[in-house]
């Protein structure tokens, strides 16, 4: 399983999108300062994730979003997962 994950910074409000097999990992990679992005904005918290069977349409999402470049784009996307986590 392949995830597309979007954290949060706790210091500075920013967004990290990455891709991943092991989220739990990868989250405890970006809070001990290994990525050069990430260090900055210690801690760091997992917000959203996609689940995906196939590494390269995983990669493909992870691209798209990193796309996106108004912050708005993924705070609505954002808000749409909470809703839908709200009512399931």
């Amino acid at each position: 399983m392949y995830y597309v994950y979007i954290l949060e910074s706790l210091r500075n409000g920013k967004y990290y999108v990455g891709c991943t097999d092991n989220i739990q990992r990868r989250l405890k990679e970006h809070n001990s300062g290994k990525n050069k992005y990430t260090k900055t904005g210690l801690p760091w918290e997992l917000i959203y994730k996609e689940c995906y069977n196939n590494l390269s349409i995983a990669r493909k999402r992870e691209r798209q979003i990193k796309g996106w470049k108004k912050r708005k784009a993924i705070e609505a996307l954002l808000l749409g997962y909470r809703s839908h986590r709200l009512v399931a």
